[in-house]
């Protein structure tokens, strides 16, 4: 009995070591934050809802569309829009059963809606859906092998390309630690996985402190650290940067839309554009400069086309900066997820935390709705 209890004990020891040493650890990252351009009573809210959100896109006309963070475990509606001071299921309440655990939400040029289920890690099926925002209709239906969305893959952010022939997918890997982007052509439904672990879409060993609390779990054993997480499109560049992560980066969407163009190749080709924060969602202007939120400073940052970085806007209201989407009249969407409340929590912590916001304010330029 005596020996049983001894060998649970060390395995126990050795299998949190190798927890520590796979998923724990990391540094305090330093302080960017520079003197805000915009005063904080610029920030608007747009909607409060009683369930933390996950992705906000607004479309030219508007409309403001947003899902349900699945950390929250959510067991009704998961994409809805705001009409009318309502948040209400879309595109209706039976339609909620395609989903299982939807993040990702973006808006074309082509009035497609478009959202992207990492399938609670890869553990079931990711799933890439498109819904024509006029008639409300399903439109497009990928359901992902495994090749492309592994166990342990985390796909949950998306943008479209301004010919609506490829779509771009994020996969921060927060378990796999592989993460990766995944290219998916519509046209002729197929998908690969490029740069997969490539420095650019790598998590570095940085520690999340999010309004004074560290983001790490089991004493220390796990810390929340991600790789590729957002991602914004021009007409040229794809950018990108990891969640933990020091870099913004960018390649050009011709070279990852091309399936001849080997993943090395690729890879060469990346460019580093700028330092940044630690950070969760991006957006872009119609002057190129990248907006990227601060998860340690309650913050949105402006890279220039010059490559410098200074804080646009801060807040405490905005408990964890999520994702961006740009709307109609240069207004830019600040979806507060509040991950910070939210991540292992039981549910009635997470209700008790309620509300939770989408925000807006003016940058100063405009953006292309949806994105």
């Amino acid at each position: 009995m005596k020996k049983t209890l001894l060998l649970l004990i060390v395995l126990g020891l050795i299998a949190t070591v190798v927890a520590w040493l796979r998923y724990g650890g990391g540094q305090p990252y330093p302080d960017l934050t520079t003197a805000p351009i915009l005063a904080e009573d610029e920030l608007e809210e747009v909607l409060s809802y009683r369930l933390p959100i996950g992705n906000v896109a607004v479309s030219a006309s508007g409309r403001v569309f947003f899902t349900v963070h699945p950390e929250a475990r959510p067991k009704g509606n998961k994409l809805l829009e705001y009409i009318d001071g309502a948040s209400v299921p879309f595109p209706d309440g039976a339609s909620q059963k395609l989903f299982d655990t939807v993040l990702g939400v973006a808006i074309d040029r082509h009035n497609r809606l478009w959202t992207i289920d990492h399938g609670n890690h890869g553990m079931r099926t990711a799933r890439l859906l498109a819904f024509d925002l006029e008639t409300r209709q399903l439109i497009h239906d990928q359901k992902f092998a495994r090749e492309i969305a592994p166990r342990g893959s985390f796909l949950q952010d998306l943008q479209v390309s301004a010919d609506g022939r490829t779509v771009v997918i994020a996969d921060a890997s927060f378990w796999r630690k592989q993460p990766s982007i995944i290219v998916f052509d519509i046209e002729s439904a197929t998908a690969r996985r490029i740069l997969e672990a490539h420095p650019s879409v790598s998590a570095e060993n940085f520690l999340i402190k999010n309004n004074d609390r560290v983001m790490s779990f089991g004493g220390g054993v796990v810390s929340l650290r991600g790789g590729v997480d957002g991602i914004a499109l021009d007409d040229e560049w794809l950018y990108f940067a990891a969640l933990s992560g020091s870099s913004l980066y960018r390649v050009r969407l011709t070279d990852i839309a091309d399936p001849s163009i080997p993943d090395s190749q690729i890879a060469a080709r990346v460019e580093r554009v700028a330092e940044k924060p630690l950070s969760d969602g991006l957006s872009i202007d119609l002057d190129g400069s990248i907006y990227i939120t601060d998860v340690e400073h309650n913050a949105i940052f402006r890279v220039d086309e010059n490559g410098e970085l200074r804080t646009l806007i801060s807040s405490r209201q905005v408990r964890w900066p999520d994702a961006l989407s740009f709307g109609p009249e240069g207004w830019l969407y600040v979806a507060d997820s509040a991950l910070g409340d939210v991540i292992l929590q039981s549910r009635d912590y997470i209700k008790a935390q309620a509300p939770y916001k989408i925000y807006r304010f003016q940058p100063g330029a405009e953006g292309t709705p949806g994105q």
